[in-house]
């Protein structure tokens, strides 16, 4: 039987895609939107369940030894995708998957994990999960204040790491009380020591503050290393993410 279907949107299904626009509605039907070709590839190569996929003639051609595995889905215009999504433009695919249960994290002593306090930018946020994916960081700890992890903006900043990287929302002050005992906990700061005087090992919590009014009390009464990246020049202040990538690399430096 053959899993392919030439069929324009119903309107139905594009209501339905719309609404995973509005995370009152992801968390209502535990699913999310997932557009663009990488995204998509990602996703169908993942453990995520496919409810829905949409692909243009051209992206099927590309790719068919990648879709033909079971996924059922549907042939549809360029036109279509981009009326149903967010993207200005997407000539390849679009998917609605479910959202994945995922178990309270269980961090290994020796590992590094970011940890990110009421970080409200979509854009910072999958650009940060792409970095622990580049950096092979399993966890991101997330305030319960951060940006929705399945928001479609965060989604397609990941590059696909969405699919690798487990993003848990937690309190994060008590998270962070729990591993005092057996992590150095360090905290993004510019009251704090310079890391590239610091001798550093892929070891610990790293806590990186909202992107305007830095780490909250709560979060750094729990914080017992505050670090800076020293300036050079006269900007203000770097954007959360780059900083994130910059003291990550320090700490994997000597992996």
């Amino acid at each position: 039987m053959s899993n392919v279907y030439q069929a324009m949107f119903s309107k139905a299904i594009v209501k339905y895609v719309k609404s995973l626009q509005v995370k009152k509605y992801r968390n209502q039907h535990q699913a999310f939107v997932v557009e663009g070709a990488k995204s998509v590839l990602e996703l169908l190569k993942s453990d995520f369940e496919i409810q829905h996929l949409f692909v243009t003639q051209e992206f099927k051609d590309e790719h068919n030894a990648v879709i033909i595995k079971g996924f059922k889905y549907e042939i549809v215009t360029e036109k279509e995708l981009i009326a149903a999504g967010t993207f200005a433009s997407n000539n390849a695919a679009l998917a609605v998957a479910s959202m994945r249960k995922l178990a309270q994290p269980k961090i290994h002593e020796h590992s590094l994990v970011i940890a990110l306090d009421d970080i409200r930018d979509p854009g910072n946020l999958g650009t940060i999960i792409r970095i622990a994916d580049w950096y092979g960081l399993e966890h991101v700890i997330c305030s319960e204040t951060c940006a929705d992890f399945y928001n479609s903006k965060v989604i397609s900043a990941t590059m696909g790491s969405f699919t690798r990287v487990q993003v848990h929302y937690l309190d994060l002050p008590e998270w962070l009380a729990q591993h005092t005992s057996k992590f150095k906990i360090y905290g993004a700061s510019l009251a704090g020591e310079n890391l590239h005087r610091m001798h550093l090992k892929p070891e610990g919590i790293i806590v990186m503050g909202n992107e305007a009014n830095g780490i909250r009390p709560e979060v750094a009464k729990q914080v017992n290393q505050l670090i800076k990246i020293p300036a050079f020049g006269h900007a203000e202040s770097l954007n959360v993410a780059t900083a994130t990538a910059i003291i990550v690399d320090n700490f994997m430096h000597n992996a």
